[in-house]
């Protein structure tokens, strides 16, 4: 009978869970800030189940020589080190879902008491200045509120907002126009939203894309007197840019629930005219705390018993005999996957992946969740090869696999296709008998390249001098080219390069290289290899 510890606080609801799916449990709440004690006993157990009391560390990681899984009950997962935990074998959980109603209605909460200055007016009312006149409010009846990032909180907050009767839009790339329909929004690109929106909120995770979306140049573009609300992750907004704004009087008010440092205790948005700040409330209610302890419960329970693998943080378990084989094709497959995510700018419709020679007659499964984490993880961060499917499905993407035999010259091959409304881009690639993934064809081009770190993808116009005019503008900046791979499919028609570079490209490097006459498409590439 497998073994779990919970080390922190969960209801006796979520405890009996355990017990009723046959797993022996120890509900020890005051063990997690006790070190020297869970070092002591963690060696006992199977499972941990923890909120965020617990810090499981590289030592506690050592000392659990027993342990296959460490379920979190929430979102956030910086109290346990993955990589350590990965390395070991042991499977970490989170509960991503379990407060997505919560933190809905806390931006919806905040979108009211900004339009009617609700702290503001409590402050003065308390302090028996009756300030009637001062608090002068707005109706979100029949005002536009645009979504950043219509997933599963932003498709709540639209469907709350269309009860209070106002009109949402919602810029967020991977929306596809059916599920925009289904959800009753106007899908529309980022500065249509800006330009058109009464109150904005934000519901998208923070990567290097959404990083300051809203930034001064952002905020220059919206409508004079909008409000901004930020109930997602700090870091999405440019503090310092906002509060310009709000002194100035270009925007009538901002919603903050989430800040750059945490916990926030000298931001300079305190001092800013017609701010609500809260401390990180969006997941803070009973309701919330309880289903996310129910979840990891589930979660856990069933992994233990059943081997079923649910909102993993870290790869799912491949048997001993697979892994060898596998692994590569993995780490191929979420390369193409995100060489595609990285050039996508548009909603997914669906997504195919073929399998030819040797590979296809492997288990594909984790291959193509790992091809679909690639591609999904360039815009919405927080994704991982068990969430990765299960998003693509909610957000309206059909994913389609196919395996033959051996058809062309390599042995094994492996290709993407990504359709999108502007049509649709594939990229293929290979596992030499090094081991070393390879990309050996992009938009129907061959071209043979090692994938590192750091690469600059162009689709340029296929005329002379292009690559004498590219090569002088690398050198001038100083930067050095590793390998430099072309390709085409008809002279004088569009052509590719693809070169590796032995560092990251600046933005105002990447502008520069724009700006060669026959450039079409300039985009750097990132990979963790």
């Amino acid at each position: 009978m497998p073994k779990v510890l919970v080390s922190d606080k969960l209801s006796e609801t979520a405890v009996q869970i355990f017990r009723d799916h046959g797993v022996d449990v120890d509900f020890l709440p005051d063990v997690g800030k006790d070190k020297d004690k869970l070092l002591e006993i963690i060696g006992q157990y199977d499972g941990l189940a923890i909120r965020s009391a617990t810090r499981v560390t590289e030592k506690v990681i050592e000392a659990a020589t027993n342990l296959k899984v460490i379920g979190r009950a929430g979102i956030g997962v910086d109290n346990v080190d993955i990589p350590k935990a990965t390395a070991k074998g042991i499977i970490v959980m989170n509960t991503p879902f379990g407060n997505s109603i919560t933190t809905a209605e806390h931006a919806i909460t905040m979108m009211l008491a900004l339009a009617r200055q609700i702290p503001a007016a409590d402050a003065s009312t308390r302090a028996s200045k009756w300030e009637k006149s001062k608090f002068m409010g707005v109706e979100v009846t029949s005002k536009v509120l645009g979504i950043i990032g219509c997933g599963n909180i932003g498709s709540i907050v639209a469907d709350r907002a269309q009860g209070l009767k106002m009109k949402v839009i919602a810029f967020d790339p991977f929306l596809t126009p059916e599920r925009a329909l289904d959800i009753g929004v106007e899908k529309v690109d980022l500065d249509e939203l800006l330009k058109r929106a009464d109150f904005i909120s934000l519901h998208t995770p923070l990567t290097d894309a959404t990083r300051n979306i809203i930034s001064a140049e952002a905020i220059a573009k919206m409508k004079d007197g909008a409000r901004v609300i930020n109930c997602a992750r700090g870091g999405l907004v440019d503090e310092v840019a906002l509060k310009d704004a709000l002194e100035s009087g270009k925007l009538a008010g901002a919603a903050i629930d989430v800040f750059l440092e945490e916990p926030a205790k000298d931001n300079p948005l305190f001092d800013a005219p017609n701010v609500i700040c809260t401390p990180h409330l969006g997941a803070s209610t009973q309701e919330a705390q309880e289903n996310v302890a129910l979840q990891v419960a589930e979660q856990m329970s069933d992994y233990l018993m059943n081997g079923g693998v649910t909102n993993a943080l870290n790869f799912p378990s491949i048997t001993a005999e697979e892994a060898p084989k596998l692994t590569p094709f993995v780490k191929l497959a979420e390369i193409l996957g995100s060489f595609a995510g990285q050039l996508t700018e548009t909603a997914i419709s669906e997504i195919r992946i073929e399998y030819e020679g040797a590979v296809a007659d492997l288990n594909t499964r984790p291959i193509t969740a790992a091809a679909v984490t690639g591609l999904l993880k360039p815009l919405l961060g927080d994704v991982n090869m068990v969430s990765a499917p299960v998003i693509a499905k909610d957000r309206g993407m059909h994913v389609e696999t196919t395996s033959r035999e051996q058809q062309g010259a390599y042995e094994n091959y492996v290709r993407l296709t990504v359709v999108t409304e502007r049509g649709e881009r594939s990229v293929a690639g290979t596992v030499f008998s090094d081991g070393k993934p390879r990309l050996i064809q992009v938009k129907g081009i061959n071209m043979e390249a090692e994938v590192t770190p750091d690469m600059l993808y162009i689709t340029n116009e296929d005329k002379p001098g292009f690559i004498g005019r590219l090569g002088t503008l690398l050198g001038d900046e100083d930067v050095n080219i590793a390998n430099f791979n072309l390709g085409r499919l008809e002279a004088g028609k569009d052509a590719i390069a693809l070169i590796n570079l032995d560092s990251p490209l600046s933005d105002s490097q990447l502008k520069s290289i724009e700006a060669i006459p026959g450039v079409k498409q300039a985009k750097r590439l990132t990979f963790p290899v």
